[in-house]
């Protein structure tokens, strides 16, 4: 009987209550629920779902601060919704499954424990709410645990939904990890079943685990802002992803956008030079600056879709030299800048290339705000910004700020700009360098040309070569 409703089941997408039914029917899946700030809205889809004492082993809500604090201890500056604490509430109800339950007797049993830590919407919905929900589970009885774990930001404004929405995910994500975690990419996409990228917003996932050796977060980063599931996500150069808001909070942001493809001694030039003109300012605190390499959307395209090895082979590279990378659907300058102001009020550096320049000045950009260039101008220099950017030979022509082509009824805008600091000039340049083109560099590395080793930064090229990036081969 339970073999055929399995069965049926399959040919159909699963709701939240047969997602629920089907891993309690499992006799093999045991566990523990703990939840804190939204209700116990998980596991209520498993208790009503029927079958739940062979899959519920405990079930908790530690709400009282108190009460939390002696079963998972205390944390730092009293913030309680971090991964720091989700990962110490998996710890402590893992631990405890393998501690009281004997192996012996459940010789069949694949151990979980799920867990979540959540803000919702404030009485004065000045706060949407975030969390942070994760699994850590077996796929086979005496195997590692594997961990999936997610941050969520909320987006609804009516505190009820906002659970249920957890509650939904939580199902999503234990069904999951049972049942997809042979495919990320199907998992990942599993998770707003039921849910609306309306509702909620994903901007962090990280798969760790025996099971998940093969899977490169960095992947899943771009995936999460491919599928719509957010529009900017942070990785670091350990390749591990990393929270935006923890990124960027309260800190001076430099950001370079570029194709990096590959990273070039150019693109290492602008951003060491445009570091130490940022750093001269008295509005930049070096201990709280935070250097980002941007790549659009727009950027990873390819054919008319995103090219996924071409991105890892970006990412290899910048991961390499260390750094931070941010991947954005931002592809107009404004929203960049928008979003980094969600985070911080500091100051904000941008360098760009003179081509760069051009584009944040061309109309067709903003046909669709209705002030078109002068409200995008309004929303980008509103802000603590400054644009800084590297000079640019054109046929042996030395473009810079001063006299970037741009229509002549802008011309006036460049100059009160550039005049107030707020558009500068990468001076101290190598003029050495300006010949270089990334385009014809992957043109070299692809056609099996020699010399393209000298227009990158040190050992860039080796790791080209060791790891046959680009389409490289010997």
């Amino acid at each position: 009987m339970n073999l055929v409703y399995l069965w049926y089941m399959d040919l159909m997408t699963l709701n939240s209550s047969q997602k629920a039914l089907r891993v309690n029917l499992n006799d093999d899946i045991y566990g523990s629920f703990a939840e804190i700030g939204a209700g116990q809205e998980t596991v209520r889809h498993f208790f009503r779902a029927g079958g739940a004492s062979g899959t519920i082993a405990k079930a908790m809500s530690a709400y009282d601060r108190a009460f939390s604090n002696a079963i998972y201890g205390e944390e730092p500056k009293d913030r309680y919704v971090t991964e720091a604490r989700l990962r110490k509430m998996l710890n402590h109800e893992y631990g405890l499954l393998e501690e009281r339950l004997v192996r012996e007797e459940d010789s069949t049993k694949q151990y979980f424990s799920f867990a979540n830590t959540v803000a919702t919407i404030n009485f004065a919905k000045t706060f949407k709410g975030h969390g942070w929900i994760g699994i850590r589970f077996q796929t086979s009885p005496h195997s590692a645990a594997n961990e999936i774990i997610i941050h969520v930001r909320m987006r609804e404004n009516d505190a009820k939904h906002q659970q249920e929405t957890i509650g939904t995910l939580g199902v999503n994500l234990v069904y999951g990890a049972f049942n997809l975690f042979h495919d990320p990419k199907a998992l990942l996409l599993s998770l707003l079943d039921g849910v609306g990228h309306s509702a909620v917003e994903i901007d962090l996932i990280n798969f760790i685990g025996p099971d998940f050796k093969h899977v490169d977060n960095r992947l899943m980063s771009l995936w999460l802002v491919k599928y719509g599931f957010t529009d900017a996500v942070i990785f670091s150069p350990e390749g591990t992803n990393l929270l935006p808001a923890e990124v960027l909070y309260k800190k001076n942001i430099l950001a370079m956008r570029g194709s990096f493809r590959p990273v070039t001694k150019v693109n290492m030039d602008m951003i060491k030079k445009g570091y130490q003109i940022f750093l001269q300012s008295k509005r930049v605190d070096k201990d709280r600056l935070v250097v980002l390499f941007e790549i659009t959307m727009n950027n990873l395209l390819s054919d008319g879709d995103i090219d996924e090895q071409d991105f890892l082979d970006r990412a290899e590279i910048l991961c390499s030299i260390g750094q931070t990378v941010l991947i954005s659907n931002y592809q107009e300058y404004y929203k960049l800048v928008d979003y980094f102001s969600t985070f911080t009020k500091r100051r904000l550096g941008l360098i760009t290339g003179i081509p760069g320049l051009r584009e944040i000045f061309e109309e067709k950009y903003y046909r669709h705000l209705n002030g078109g260039i002068l409200e995008a101008f309004g929303k980008i220099f509103s802000k603590d910004l400054v644009i800084y950017a590297y000079p640019f030979n054109n046929d042996g022509t030395i473009e810079t700020v001063k006299d970037v082509k741009v229509h002549p009824r802008f011309r006036p805008i460049v100059e009160y700009l550039f005049y107030n600091r707020r558009m500068r000039d990468i001076e101290d340049y190598d003029p050495s360098i300006l010949s270089i083109w990334s385009r014809e560099v992957l043109r070299q590395i692809k056609t099996g040309e020699k010399g393209w080793e000298d227009s990158l930064p040190t050992f860039v090229d080796e790791v080209i070569k060791k790891k046959g990036l680009f389409g490289y081969r010997a």
